[in-house]
C-alpha cells in the first residue's frame, strides 16, 4: 500500500543455531532467524529489508529501509520507510518509522 516499489532481493541468511558478536552491515536483504549481539545496518545507497524471523534474538539497533519483525528485538529501531510488526513481534526499544503495518 505505501511502498509500491519493488523489494530487493534476500541475499543473506543468518541461521537458526548461528550466534554473530559484532555489528553487520548489509545491502539488498538480510534474513536473521539466529542471534545477534550488535548494531545492523543496511547500506544507505541501495532500497533495503531486513527479515527478524520468530526464532531470532536481536541485541542492538537496526537500521534499514523496511523491517519485518516476528522475533524479540532488545535495542531501537529504525525503519526508514516501513515497519511490520507480525504477531510474534516483540520489541524492547524505540521504535522510528514512516509507515507501520500489523
Amino acid at each position: 500500500m505505501f511502498n509500491k516499489r519493488k523489494q530487493p532481493p534476500i541475499k543473506s541468511l543468518i541461521a537458526h543455531g548461528s550466534q554473530i558478536d559484532g555489528n553487520v552491515l548489509f545491502s539488498d536483504g538480510l534474513r536473521i532467524d539466529g542471534a545477534m549481539v550488535g548494531d545492523i545496518r543496511a547500506d544507505d545507497d541501495r532500497p533495503s529489508i531486513l527479515v527478524v524471523s520468530e526464532t531470532a534474538s536481536i541485541t542492538g539497533a537496526i537500521y534499514a529501509d523496511h523491517i519485518i519483525v516476528n522475533g524479540h528485538v532488545h535495542g531501537p529501531v529504525h525503519a526508514h520507510v516501513m515497519l511490520e510488526l507480525q504477531p510474534k513481534a516483540r520489541i524492547e526499544g524505540d521504535v522510528h518509522y514512516r509507515a507501520l503495518e500489523m
